[in-house]
């Protein structure tokens, strides 16, 4: 796949216009974290996963089964707009998960799990389809994989008071989603074993990141 952007270089920086950039991982596993230093390091504009302003996520950890289909639809809708937003930027976007993750896989694992009703899951599809004519996939994904343990001792320690239920067996089934989902994946991406990095801390693992980002994209990307 070759993908044509206008690009030049700064302090040997590959700085490419016009691109979607998207991070992809399980809860806990560092994708807004990584996607704030590399907005910050490539100078891309980023946008964040609908956390904070989400009225329903107390309440789906509270009670899963009565609140998925509620929560599944608000991030839909909120990752339909962030996809508008791209198509209409002149500017490179990184954004923290896409909305494929979930329709191919939270939605599902919550379906398959007796979390959310056949007829839900359903109609959930059915606005999905809808939207997937206008969304194409990112130039670039990068899937962050991690192992349980990792994700559960992240998900402790930022603190979050609604994550606090979140079930060890929920983590691992989106775990399995997620290798399914890559390992079909035909479009362009990298993968990134994150407890394999500290790339919070450590600035040469950050930095190797960074070579891999760049290496990616100048391979495929043609003037």
């Amino acid at each position: 796949m070759l993908i044509r952007y206008s690009y030049f270089y700064n302090y040997n920086l590959l700085i490419i216009l016009n691109m979607h950039i998207a991070i992809s991982g399980n809860i806990g596993v560092g994708k807004t974290t990584l996607c704030r230093m590399l907005a910050k390091k490539f100078k891309w504009s980023p946008l964040f996963e609908a956390v904070d302003n989400n009225p329903y996520l107390d309440n789906f950890y509270e009670d899963m089964q009565r609140w998925s289909f509620n929560l599944q639809v608000f991030f839909l809708n909120s990752r339909f707009r962030q996809v508008q937003e791209i198509i209409k930027s002149k500017k490179t976007i990184i954004q923290d998960r896409t909305i494929y993750e979930d329709a191919y896989i939270f939605a599902p694992n919550l379906q398959a799990m007796g979390l959310m009703t056949l007829r839900d899951y359903e109609n959930y599809l059915d606005l999905f389809r809808l939207m997937e004519s206008f969304v194409s996939p990112p130039d670039l994904l990068i899937y962050l994989r991690s192992d349980i343990p990792a994700l559960v001792e992240k998900i402790q320690s930022r603190g979050r008071e609604y994550e606090e239920g979140i079930r060890i067996d929920y983590l691992k089934r989106l775990n399995e989603r997620y290798e399914a989902f890559f390992a079909n994946y035909k479009h362009n991406h990298i993968v990134i074993q994150s407890n394999e990095f500290d790339f919070e801390n450590s600035k040469n693992d950050f930095e190797e990141i960074v070579e891999r980002i760049s290496t990616n994209l100048k391979k495929n990307t043609k003037k």
